[in-house]
């Protein structure tokens, strides 16, 4: 099944030199600070590309993270605090405040910056495979792995972002706890709606199908929680999908639900299950709507329009006419 998945863009940086001459002079330490500066560079520029393969990728962040440990963690036995943790400054965009910047002269923030994108070049990997109609076996593990990789970053993200010196975050920006727990319950739900189109796709019971959607809608609903008091003129978008695809599974849950309860000879309660929905379902097409003229970051999009969605309603409509109909020979 073709999922749809709405994303953000990606931060920006100011290129750094690594310019320690006043720490260390000596000829291998500049040649770590050039190889350090290399590496960045082909970071950035590989984290760009959705389509450069994972194997690729996770050499290039472990080439760069690897290099930057040296201006994180001390290189003697006592494996504390590295001196040149703070000689450093770096500045970054966040992903949904525009172009302003925000700066520190810190590594750890460094990292947590390079994390973030390293997360959302996950995502965005997971996008573009699970935007073909068909996708087969192997690509659907792949967005689901990709996808839940992204979670474990962001997690990753939350537990360094304690280590920073200036932890007064600005509201909306990518360090901000709210935005962290709402890309990492988006990259779980969104794993989790492969697991949901797997089950489908390979016939397992009605029941099974109805508690995975049951339990997506969930998830989703979590991170529009996370967001919800963020400014609509920035975030506005992002809530949108949040409510479209809780809307979304609840559907498919309370569809499913009515399917295994007519099986059971339930058909009054089947019905009631899918008239609720055909109630999320008509929510869904509204907040489509919405989606596709919201303010904030993302590309433009008409969801309705996308086979996930288009598949959805006929379902419905088929199982609770199967009912309707079933429930007046009982």
């Amino acid at each position: 099944m073709a999922h749809w998945f709405h994303r953000n863009p990606f931060k920006a940086t100011a290129p750094v030199t690594f310019d320690l001459r006043k720490y260390t002079s000596d000829g291998p330490s500049q040649k770590i600070c050039s190889e350090l500066r290399d590496a960045r560079y082909a970071m950035l520029n590989a984290v760009t590309d959705p389509t450069l393969d994972v194997v690729v990728m996770e050499s290039t962040v472990t080439n760069y993270l690897s290099l930057l440990q040296g201006m994180l963690v001390a290189v003697d036995e006592t494996e504390g605090e590295s001196k040149l943790r703070y000689a450093v400054k770096f500045k970054w965009t966040n992903s949904m405040l525009g172009n302003s910047v925000t700066e520190q002269q810190d590594s750890v923030y460094e990292q947590c910056c390079m994390l973030i994108n390293i997360g959302l070049w996950y995502t965005k990997h997971a996008a573009a495979v699970a935007a073909k109609d068909d996708i087969s076996i192997d690509e659907a593990k792949d967005v689901h792995k990709c996808l839940r990789k992204a979670a474990g970053v962001f997690q990753l993200v939350k537990e360094e972002k304690g280590k920073l010196l200036q932890s007064q975050e600005e509201s909306g920006g990518d360090l901000d706890p709210r935005i962290i727990a709402a890309y990492m319950e988006q990259s779980v739900a969104e794993a989790q709606e492969v697991t949901v189109a797997r089950a489908i796709e390979q016939k397992h019971t009605s029941a099974l199908i109805s508690a995975l959607a049951n339990e997506t809608a969930k998830i989703f609903q979590s991170a529009f929680v996370s967001i919800q008091t963020l400014d609509d003129a920035k975030f506005g978008k992002w809530k949108k999908y949040f409510e479209l695809k809780h809307m979304i599974y609840l559907a498919y849950a309370y569809s499913y639900m009515g399917e295994n309860l007519l099986a059971q000879d339930q058909g009054g309660t089947a019905v009631r299950a899918l008239q609720e929905s055909k109630k999320f379902y008509a929510s869904a097409e509204k907040l489509c709507e919405e989606y596709a003229s919201a303010k904030g970051a993302g590309l433009r999009a008409k969801p309705e329009s996308h086979l996930f969605f288009r598949k959805l309603g006929p379902h419905v409509n088929r199982i609770l006419e199967k009912s309707e109909r079933e429930n007046g020979f009982m």
